[in-house]
């Protein structure tokens, strides 16, 4: 099922009755998800996220804007007859219930020609189980089971009424790393197994990257940046992306452009062929560090974080922005702490440059 949201806002009253200040949780929202792909909604906290989600299950009307699904305008549509599956972050399991009632119970409520046998209504939910493999614990009640487990039983409650689109608000947050690990697999090959047009929210960029077809980065309500995972890694729109994604975070220098070269510090540490000179933002991706004894990029060693096939670099540099450069290099080379510098060569298809006020990306050619 396609998903077409078209200037899609929100705008919420101002709860200080002093300032009267609106609040535009989503602005002008435009974007059209295919059919059977796995979309994340991906910012932090306060961005809008969880609000599109909400407005495209019908829990929430936009204050102005369009929502079709394929080619049916849904905007007025009560979310019950929208045809969504919704799993919460709290899974919001019924306790009194085994895990068989919960599944069953969308189905319960089925009237007139939606209306299931008892015989129907099993089968599809012993299916459901199937699918997210939890069919062995039908007859528990949610206490007993493990976080992943109810979150498994929450999905199977979303899928057994066949769901047109599935809309997933932070389903792993709740879970320790590896079992958010695990059940994302899962959430993964289920979407792949019965192809639903899925959108997933998260705040956590490593959870939106692994799983998603497609990445929307959303800040203050407006988009940013949509792409696949690694597109929008590889080729940020601006620096609220560039420092949003990537793990650990991309290093962030004051820098120039004279000549076509870039200087970080008054050291000239790359060729920008194309640029006009001016003040600019530099960042360079942890990976984008080639150790070097003739490297023009010196920076001030602090400490060497062995990680098993890589090292990280732990130094300082006066034109950091942050305290400390993080600097990724392969654990067959030897850094030598004493020396007091270390010297690199910058990848360029790591290193991106940023408009001084606009913060928007500053493309040069990449030799």
């Amino acid at each position: 099922m396609k998903i077409v949201l078209e200037n899609l806002t929100k705008i919420f009253p101002s709860r200080n009755k002093k300032s009267g200040e609106e609040v535009v949780a989503v602005n002008n929202f435009n974007f059209t998800i295919p059919d059977g792909q796995l979309i994340g909604l991906l910012g932090p906290s306060g961005c809008g996220k969880s609000t599109t989600l909400y407005m495209i299950s019908g829990l929430q009307k936009p204050t102005s804007g369009k929502i079709f699904f394929g080619e049916d305008d849904v905007t007025e549509l009560s979310t019950e007859n929208r045809g969504i599956g919704l799993v919460f972050q709290n899974y919001a399991l019924y306790p009194h219930m085994t895990v068989k009632q919960n599944i069953l119970f969308p189905l319960q409520n089925l009237k007139g020609e939606d209306k299931l046998s008892k015989e129907a209504m099993l089968e599809r939910a012993y299916e459901a189980a199937k699918l997210v493999q939890i069919e062995e614990l039908m007859d528990r009640k949610p206490s007993e089971l493990s976080g992943g487990q109810q979150q498994r039983v929450a999905i199977a409650r979303a899928l057994v009424k066949m769901p047109r689109v599935l809309l997933l608000d932070e389903p792993l947050s709740n879970l320790d790393a590896r079992l958010r690990l695990q059940t994302r697999e899962e959430i993964r090959r289920i979407q792949k197994e019965t192809k639903i047009t899925t959108v997933f929210v998260t705040h956590d960029q490593e959870e939106a990257m692994s799983i998603s077809d497609m990445i929307v980065v959303m800040k203050l309500g407006v988009v940013q940046q949509i792409g696949k995972p690694q597109e929008v890694y590889d080729s940020p729109a601006n620096l609220f992306v560039a420092k949003f994604l990537g793990t650990p975070p991309i290093n962030v220098f004051n820098g120039s452009v004279k000549d076509g070269k870039l200087y970080i510090g008054e050291d000239a540490v790359l060729d920008v062929p194309g640029v006009a000179d001016q003040a600019v933002t530099v960042g360079i991706r942890p990976e984008g560090f080639q150790l070097d004894d003739h490297g023009a990029m010196k920076c001030k060693p602090t400490n060497v974080e062995v990680m098993g096939r890589d090292v990280s670099v732990v130094s300082t540099h006066e034109a950091s922005v942050n305290p400390l450069v993080r600097s990724i290099i392969n654990a067959d080379n030897k850094v030598d702490l004493a020396a007091g510098v270390v010297r690199y060569t910058l990848k360029p298809h790591k290193v991106f440059l940023f408009n001084k006020d606009t913060e928007e990306r500053i493309l040069f050619e990449v030799k």
